[in-house]
């Protein structure tokens, strides 16, 4: 009976209106909760609570999706230093394993050693412990890079003089050396020469062997190295009045105090 009606009302040349399902307010297009479409539910309803379009929990919604305002994001934005593209020379020295005692029995583990440098005058020393080896030597690679000290270098090459460093039952000598003696160390000695580019060093460790007294007696006594240049400044001279009075003539000092260059 409202089919006639409907038939008979509407005008001639007008197509009949097609008969909408039952539930069309929450298909894709209408205004219900649960359509793709919708308003709460749907990839682009305009304030859902649960779908993937809507405001609070989707894909692209405002607290929690993907693309929301950055809230809840694990892309890795934690980067680590950058070391400014150089490469950086690392020794491993040591790995010794340890132990942790807890109420269940004992953890075991293992510490690494690691002297970093760069071999143009900078060098480091760091020590790390994990469970594992390889998270041990990286973290005390870490460390070593960032406690790493400039040491002047005369020519480059060697110590401007001789040192002494002394660290616990540590005790080291460090004696500059002319061209061609080569490294003369042993053991953590040789791994922070090498990693800090000297060539030419004579050294002699008459305390305990153990590597990290060896290490911090030899950092104590590369960091009492001291150039000719940062003596002058210091004393307000020039660097050839200090460079001739041990005995050298004018000439010869002029020629030394112009080849340095720290």
């Amino acid at each position: 009976m409202a089919d006639e009606i409907q038939n008979q009302a509407a005008p001639e040349g007008t197509p009949a209106p097609t008969e909408q399902p039952r539930g069309d307010n929450r298909g894709p297009g209408g205004p219900g909760r649960g359509g793709p479409g919708g308003g709460r539910g749907g990839p682009g309803g305009g304030a859902g609570r649960g779908g993937p379009g809507g405001n609070r929990s989707g894909p692209g919604g405002q607290r929690g999706g993907r693309d929301g305002n950055n809230r809840g994001r694990r892309d890795g934005q934690r980067g680590g230093s950058d070391d400014g593209g150089e490469e950086l020379i690392e020794k491993l020295v040591h790995i010794n394993r340890v132990s942790k005692t807890v109420k269940g029995g004992k953890r075991f583990g293992f510490a690494a050693l690691v002297v970093v440098g760069d071999g143009k005058g900078r060098v480091g020393f760091g020590h790390g412990k994990a469970r594992e080896v390889p998270e041990a030597i990286t973290k005390a690679t870490a460390a070593a890079k960032k406690a790493m000290v400039r040491v002047p270098l005369r020519d480059g090459r060697t110590l401007h003089h001789d040192g002494r460093g002394h660290f616990g039952a540590g005790l080291v000598y460090l004696r500059s050396a002319p061209p061609g003696t080569g490294i003369i160390a042993g053991g953590p000695m040789r791994a922070i020469f090498e990693s800090l580019g000297v060539a030419d060093v004579v050294t002699k460790s008459t305390g305990t062997s153990n590597p990290y007294n060896m290490i911090r007696a030899t950092f104590e006594a590369l960091t009492e190295q001291t150039s000719p240049k940062s003596v002058a400044q210091r004393r307000g001279k020039k660097i050839a009045d200090l460079l001739g009075r041990g005995g050298a003539s004018a000439e010869v000092a002029e020629a030394d105090a112009a080849a340095i260059a720290e």
